[in-house]
């Protein structure tokens, strides 16, 4: 879809981006530069201009393509729709990680990835603040700041095995029942700031596996692709690939390999919390 001049334009695009609309908003944010979508979801004018920014570059680039962007869908969310259709996606996430940025963290990034017909073509993250640029091209492989990603090698099954995992506040109960009737299997679990550099750090082979409890597009596509090009996989509660355009069942795991996302959904499972005797052997 992309020559290599034209994906090096996006990364470029994306480190301009930041460095022109969102860096001097860090630390630097008044009282009225911050809102709430929702209960404890932020968005600042710096994700609302970055993103404005990145679409107008991004479509200028690939005419014909659309962008489905975090803030655009929470004006409208008819905008999910380009989801549906058989134009170019730009699906973005101007900064994941709005808490960790008005709090002054460095744990935030840009991303950004590039689907058409529910296919994931290339994707980038980028933390600047943290130094980190990871990219992947659909059959080309995944890379953080130019060299190779190999995902974790497999465990022999779920005890002792590290697990990112969204943190508890944003649980609904059916995610509580299914979170601890993971752990019931004896899985190592770590609760995770923004899911876009847990992607990274498992594609990187720094963490194992992850299990996350929603599906919006912005926060998973650029991540999906790197952690498969790194060798990993993906899969719903159906046992299903991830659907760009939503409908999928929840949970969905991301692990080095199949046998181990079917095992994190099995441990997930009602029939996981049952009375030992009576679970599945989970390795």
């Amino acid at each position: 879809m992309l020559d290599p001049a034209q994906l090096a334009f996006v990364t470029d695009s994306i480190r301009r981006v930041a460095g022109e609309v969102v860096l001097p908003r860090f630390g630097q944010l008044a009282a009225g530069d911050i809102e709430e979508k929702s209960p404890g979801d932020l968005v600042t004018i710096a994700d609302r201009d970055a993103e404005r920014a990145l679409a107008e570059l991004l479509t200028r680039l690939l005419p014909g393509s659309v962008v489905v962007g975090e803030e655009a869908v929470a004006a409208d969310p008819a905008v999910l729709q380009a989801l549906h259709g058989g134009a170019p996606v730009w699906i973005i996430d101007p900064i994941d990680g709005t808490e960790a940025f008005v709090t002054g963290s460095p744990r935030f990034a840009t991303l950004v990835a590039l689907a058409q017909r529910g296919e994931l073509l290339a994707s980038w993250t980028y933390a600047p603040l943290l130094e980190l640029t990871a990219t992947a091209v659909a059959g080309q492989g995944a890379y953080l700041n130019g060299r190779p990603l190999t995902v974790a090698r497999p465990a022999a099954g779920l005890r002792g095995l590290d697990v990112a995992l969204p943190q508890p506040r944003w649980w609904a109960e059916p995610d509580r029942e299914r979170f601890n009737a993971l752990f019931l299997t004896g899985v190592s679990p770590a609760f995770f700031d923004t899911s876009g550099l847990v992607y990274v750090e498992l594609a990187a082979g720094r963490r194992s596996a992850m299990v996350v409890n929603w599906e919006l597009p912005w926060d998973h596509a650029a991540g999906l692709l790197l952690h498969a090009e790194a060798g990993g996989h993906a899969r719903t509660a159906e046992g299903k690939p991830f659907n760009l355009a939503g409908g999928n069942a929840m949970p969905v795991a991301v692990a080095p390999d199949a046998l181990t996302a079917s095992l994190l959904l099995a441990g997930c499972s009602a029939q996981a919390a049952q009375p030992l005797e009576h679970r599945p052997d989970l390795g």
